[in-house]
């Protein structure tokens, strides 16, 4: 979530607020010099209690497991989502920082059934009926730290006071988990078909939205806000549910694609994807490739699920602004990438070929067998 952390630690540097971010990596990025960086591990608790010395304020957005192959790294997602969050957690209380904004997910209740304006009194799905372990990771990571909340700091002078932010699909120029892997799609000509019914609808939300929502409820765990958001989740969007696929036609078209025809339905591509993990679990620790969908991403793209803002609106003063995808046209345009600057290639062929083979293949475990 480089793109969020680094929009939200040069808002808050323009409020004049004083910023340190803290990352495993150096950000891309450029920011403000009088942002502060450090470099460390939020596995590791000594690096986590240096970062948050003095802090009045901590934002945790780091997570892993998301998407692509990352989704199949279990001992990593456990370590980041769960040993991480418990260690910021421990660091805020160390510490005395008396409050702690957490970057949730939609995930926590969805696992694939049909949610249609959900709000916030809707159950955690079941552990163990998650798809995937980060949905399951970040519920355990969420629940623990709205559980934290009210807890006495150590130096005695207040309480943590937590909050739960759980947004819909990022997109924003600049967005690194989704829009370059879906970008690599199109170009290698891999992008051939939609699934799911037409009407299906999910949402998203431009980061720049998601970093008002921050900051919004940073300040909702004020005194000047009577602690309004104090041990509360708030589902976070643009508010505007869209099919997913129709979300990102002006993507594919503004780099100068052809948006696919052929529509396939969900359970053939939920199969297919079940065999690319079960594939990718075999020969994953030889070759760690990178999955064409797995089954999570299959239900979070097909299968209607969105949630009001009602909350947001009432507690935090959310008002989510209009976007488009525009913007992150332009900002793949100006990195070299569109269809007069990406030629089709030998390997593309090769995609095309193996990506027919596989689901020609799929289609044929589907037919009956039929005695004789």
């Amino acid at each position: 979530m480089e793109c969020i952390y680094c929009r939200l630690g040069c808002a808050l540097n323009e409020k004049g607020v004083k910023v340190t971010l803290f990352d495993i990596w150096k950000p891309i990025d450029n920011f403000p010099k009088e942002i502060t960086f450090l470099q460390g591990d939020v596995r590791s608790y000594s690096d986590v209690e240096d970062a948050l010395k003095n802090a009045n304020c901590v934002f945790h957005i780091a997570s892993y497991g998301m998407s692509g192959r990352e989704q199949l790294n279990r001992k990593l997602i456990e370590e980041v989502n769960v040993t991480g969050t418990e260690n910021v957690i421990q660091a805020c209380l160390k510490n005395g920082v008396p409050r702690l904004v957490y970057t949730s997910t939609f995930n926590v209740v969805f696992g694939g059934q049909v949610i249609k304006n959900g709000d916030e009194t809707l159950p955690y799905l079941p552990l163990h009926l998650h798809p995937d372990y980060y949905s399951k990771t970040k519920s355990i990571a969420e629940m623990a730290v709205l559980k934290a909340n009210g807890l006495k700091l150590e130096n005695g002078s207040d309480i943590l006071r937590t909050c739960a932010l759980r947004p819909a699909g990022i997109y924003g120029p600049g967005e690194q988990r989704h829009l370059p892997r879906i970008v690599s799609y199109i170009e290698r000509g891999i992008f051939k078909f939609v699934y799911g019914d037409v009407n299906s609808l999910v949402e998203f939300v431009h980061v720049n939205n998601l970093v008002a929502a921050h900051i919004m409820a940073a300040d909702a765990l004020t005194a000047e806000k009577k602690y309004r958001a104090a041990g509360q989740p708030y589902f976070i969007s643009d508010g505007k549910p869209v099919n997913n696929f129709e979300f990102f036609r002006p993507l594919v078209e503004g780099l100068g694609y052809r948006f696919p025809t052929v529509r396939l339905p969900i359970s053939l591509i939920y199969f297919f994807a079940f065999l690319t993990e079960m594939f990718h679990f075999l020969i994953g620790p030889v070759y760690n490739f990178q999955p064409l969908l797995t089954r999570t991403e299959v239900y979070k793209t097909g299968v209607t699920h969105y949630f009001s803002l009602e909350k947001a609106k009432q507690d935090l003063g959310y008002k989510p602004q209009s976007y488009n995808l525009d913007e992150v046209v332009e900002w793949f345009k100006l990195k070299g990438h569109g269809k007069k600057s990406c030629p089709k290639s030998f390997t593309n062929a090769i995609w095309n070929v193996l990506l027919i083979m596989v689901l020609t293949f799929i289609v044929l475990c589907y037919i009956p067998v039929v005695g004789i």
